[in-house]
């Protein structure tokens, strides 16, 4: 198949409706569970895991297929990459045009997305948007040049895929130096694993969303908080809990009770290995490539210097620890010294359970695994409505009261004065009173010197977006021409997930003009974390003072924020923009960005 790379806003004749679009991705959800079950006769032996294979060049095959695989101590299908899990790690080379045929083995359409890779349009690998997907028995080749450098990683676009093993990691190698010495590399994919049919699992979170969330507060932490804070303020505190249908310990949709966490598809159990010898400066490329979970990653005894975020360079930052969302990815530089092992630990956010690797100068050894942190507990500051109590961060919000109505925390919450640098939320009339809305918040602040929640105060040093800054300035140098704000809303009881309550099944596209600069501003309504990806372009962070800051491809918003960043339309066409927790995608928090001449 041959596409016109010089005309990389051309999608030819594929031009799909919004109602087969979304028709699509219904069925996908039965036929996903087929692909999975009926695997083919060739599909018997084990899939290969514990690190991937590296493939590096310009020229690549890539066979799509399901896989039996043993992670928990069940055999369980997985779908693969040339029999592996996690797929390949695949090693190009910037300036390079690469071309990479995909066979799909399968019983099902699949895809496969270059996530926070700039290319044609009809080479970004969305059914429905990019392309029709590759079909049972077909071959679909990409064929791009490569712009950029750095960490990157690929993972199916088709409905769960990519929660039932397909990703891998992607490096990309500079045509110059890289502004920082290291002797060798090691690549860390983290991800999560579920024995469940990822459909399956989607369809209990929808039924049950609390599912996971065993750690309810108690009589116990009710007497302890009421002689901290006083009776009055407690009760009123549970009943703002209960009127919001969430308690404090709803970290995570799912977590390490359903899931196991990975190191380069090994689990705790299998001690994934990277080698060094004593003095080396070592970088590792870190990517969280699972479909629900935030890892907060440290290893004790050792310093780590990120240099890169989501692939490009920043001014190097030295931290003890850092949290990375789904889909982004950190470079950084350990310098092992003083032991023959060392433990790379990421727990996952809630404090459920941990990916464990190991840094040793032979195979075989161990570290001590550090003891898990205190279960975080959120206050009504980390969602955005702080009473002035004993929150995280007083604040002067009214905080989700007795007026709210059956739409949730509506527009009574207004955000009241924060200081000069806040902005008054501009709630939409599409979520105010929604039955997809269940609150919203009083985001007023980008708060990019938080650690976040669970990370505050814990004694190590810990990594935030404000403290990254681009290697580089604002590579485009103007101002942005317009605004558009956008607020991430959804119901926990649902499980429903939009932007500005509108699923994206009911959704406009988003319109940009070809060579535009523009500001998106996000505003977190929700009570959960949402890392946003918008494909095709750079998503250039602001500063609180409105200033460009740092260069992603993925921004994190947690709870009660307000976050800005910089577009360039430069590269024509449709484009997905979504949360990446994948069942939040699913559930509808996604829009169509169209980049029109």
């Amino acid at each position: 198949m041959k596409h016109d790379e010089s005309s990389p806003g051309r999608l030819g004749a594929f031009q799909p409706s919004r109602r087969q679009f979304v028709t699509g991705l219904a069925t996908s959800s039965v036929a996903l569970g087929l692909g999975l079950a009926r695997m083919p006769a060739s599909a018997g032996t084990p899939a290969r895991r514990g690190g991937a294979a590296i493939t590096s060049g310009t020229d690549f095959a890539l066979s799509i297929g399901a896989t039996p695989v043993n992670i928990t101590g069940r055999t369980r299908p997985a779908i693969t990459v040339n029999n592996s899990l996690p797929a390949p790690t695949l090693r190009w080379r910037e300036g390079d045009t690469v071309t990479v045929r995909v066979s799909n083995r399968l019983h099902n359409m699949t895809s496969i997305h270059w996530h926070g890779i700039l290319l044609p349009s009809n080479m970004d690998g969305v059914p429905g948007l990019s392309f029709n997907g590759i079909a049972p028995g077909e071959t679909f080749q990409y064929r791009f040049q490569l712009k950029q450098s750095g960490a990157y990683w690929y993972h199916s676009h088709s409905l769960f895929q990519e929660q039932a093993g397909l990703y891998g990691a992607l490096i990309i190698d500079p045509r110059e130096p890289a502004p920082y010495h290291c002797d060798r590399e090691h690549v860390v994919l983290l991800s999560d694993w579920t024995d469940l049919d990822p459909a399956a699992l989607y369809r209990r979170t929808k039924r049950m969303p609390g599912y996971d969330n065993y750690y309810q507060p108690t009589l116990v932490d009710f007497v302890r908080d009421a002689r901290r804070n006083g009776l009055a303020e407690t009760i009123e505190d549970r009943a703002r809990w209960g009127r919001m249908r969430m308690t404090p310990t709803d970290i995570s949709d799912i977590n390490a009770h359903t899931y196991t966490y990975l190191v380069n598809g090994a689990a705790p159990d299998g001690n994934w290995t990277g080698l060094f010898k004593p003095g080396e400066k070592v970088l590792l490329r870190f990517i969280n490539g699972s479909a629900m979970t935030y890892f907060d990653v440290r290893i004790p005894g050792l310093k780590m210097t990120v240099v890169a975020a989501d692939g490009q360079y920043i001014h190097p930052v030295s931290v003890d620890e850092f949290r990375i969302a789904v889909a982004e990815t950190f470079d950084v530089i350990v310098e092992p010294v003083g032991q023959d092992a060392f433990t790379i630990f990421a727990q996952d956010m809630g404090r459920t359970g941990y990916a464990r690797g190991t840094l040793a100068v032979l195979d075989g050894l161990e570290a001590p695994i550090p003891v898990r942190d205190p279960r975080p507990v959120l206050t009504m500051a980390d969602m955005g409505h702080d009473t002035g109590g004993h929150g995280a961060r007083k604040g002067k919000e009214g905080g989700c009261g007795a007026m709210m109505g059956e739409g949730g925390c509506g527009a009574n919450m207004a955000a009241m004065d924060h200081g000069s640098a806040s902005i008054s939320p501009n709630h939409r009339a599409s979520e105010t009173g929604s039955p997809l809305v269940d609150m919203q918040s009083s985001a007023s602040e980008p708060r990019l010197e938080d650690p976040g929640i669970g990370l505050r105060d814990n004694g190590r040093v810990v990594l935030t977006y404000g403290a990254m800054r681009s290697l580089f300035d604002d590579p485009d140098g103007r101002e942005p021409g317009r605004t558009v704000e956008l607020h991430l809303t959804g119901h926990m009881e649902k499980f429903a997930w939009s932007f500005d309550g509108i699923p994206f099944a009911s959704a406009e596209p988003l319109k940009l003009k070809y060579g535009e600069r523009m500001r998106i501003v996000l505003v977190n309504d929700t009570m959960m974390q949402h890392p946003i990806h918008l494909h095709g372009v750079w998503s250039d962070l602001e500063n609180a003072d409105g200033d460009f800051h740092l260069r992603k491809h993925t921004i994190d918003m947690p709870p009660g924020t307000r976050r800005s960043y910089r577009v360039r339309a430069d590269a024509l066409g449709r484009w997905a923009f979504h949360c990446h927790l994948l069942y939040h995608m699913e559930a509808g928090m996604m829009r169509e960005v169209r980049i029109e001449a």
